[in-house]
Parts: structure tokens; sequence; C-alpha cells
């Protein structure tokens, strides 16, 4: 398992809350399961006292994106170091579930990790692998959406560093909400123009009487 995917793990926990409408989609143990994806063994793991547990280390890792969005980049390997130390991992070479078109094994680091519940495991994956995303790509790379209400977490990997936003949905929305707002000052300063002209108009009629 390529290390990068991990990194998906932090985005997806993080969303599971948008602060600016109020909704929070990790009410119950199926809500925390289905986080985990493929990974079924781990996901039977997850008991009622890890729902409290994820929004915890969700909490922690919004903040990590939130401290590298606005530009903090120091404090946002600070908090993601606190939570390397608090869910340590221990990367392993394998080759058992892939394999190359000559049949040998395709290897590879896969982290396996040794915790004492549910959230600790998740917390550990989604921790390495945000780190992994951060050195190489660099914390500028880790956002929150520009388009509001939308706060979502996402990695940039676009080439020229150019993402703002979470998905194409809050691209387009922010798009068009950018060109009605183009629109309205048009209008708005065609109105003055047209005032200033009738007032000048006014004035000059005024004047030759």
């Amino acid at each position: 398992m390529e290390l990068a995917h991990y990194s998906d793990f932090a985005v997806r926990l993080v969303n599971t809350e948008e602060p600016a409408r109020n909704k929070d989609a990790l009410t119950s143990v199926d809500d925390v399961r289905a986080l985990f994806g493929a990974s079924v063994q781990m996901a039977r793991r997850v008991t009622d006292t890890d729902v409290t547990r994820f929004r915890n280390v969700r909490g922690r890792l919004r903040a990590v994106f939130e401290a590298a969005d606005r530009g903090d980049h120091a404090l946002a390997v600070d908090l993601l170091n606190s939570l390397l130390m608090e869910f340590p991992v221990s990367p392993q070479v394998t080759g058992h579930d892939t394999v190359r078109e000559d049949g040998s094994p395709d290897w590879h680091i896969h982290l396996a990790e040794h915790p004492s519940n549910a959230s600790a495991g998740y917390a550990a994956m989604a921790a390495m692998g945000l780190a992994f995303a951060l050195t190489e790509h660099g914390p500028d790379r880790l956002g929150l959406c520009q388009a509001p209400p939308c706060r979502n977490a996402y990695l940039d990997t676009s080439t020229n560093r150019s993402r703002r936003y979470c998905s194409d949905r809050c691209a387009t929305r922010a798009n068009v909400a950018a060109y009605r707002a183009r629109k309205r000052l048009e209008a708005e300063a065609s109105a003055r123009s047209g005032r200033t002209a009738d007032s000048a108009q006014d004035s000059h009629a005024l004047s030759e009487r």
C-alpha cells in the first residue's frame, strides 16, 4: 500500500464535519466504520467509545489543516508531530497483496499499527499519511476549501499548486458567485455613471437659463 494512500484517512475524517453549516456526519459506530473503507478487519473493532475518540482526533487533524491553510507552517508541523508521538506506527516492507507482471512481489512500505483501540489505529495511519504528504509536497499543499461556507480539507496535488477548492462542485459554485458579483458591480457602476451624466445635463441646462 502506498504511503500517500494514508493521507486520505486524514482528509476523510476531517470532512465528516462542516462547522459553518453545523453538520456532523460522525455520530454513530456505523459512521466511524465507514471511514475505514476496505479495512474491514479494523472497522470491526470500532465500539461506541470510539465515536468520541474519533471526534477528538478529527479536531486535532483539522487544526493541522487550518494552520497550514493560513500559512503557519511551523504550527502545522508541531501539531502533526504531537499526533505522531501519541499515535506511533511501525513501517514494514510487504509484498503480500500485490504482484508484478512477472509474478514477483511488488515490495512496498506498509504501516503496521499496534493500537489499543480502533481510533488509535486510524489516527496513527492518518497522521503518518499526512506527514508523508507534508514532507513530500510541502505544507502549503494542505488546504481548506475557499468556497464559503464550505471549509472541507483537501490535499493539493496539482502541478502548479493552484487548487483552492475541495471539489469541482465547490469550484463551480465559487465561480458562479464571483461572476454574479462582477455583474452586480458592473450594473452598479453603470447606474452611477448614468446618474452622474443626468446630473451634468441638469447642471448644464440650469446654467443656460
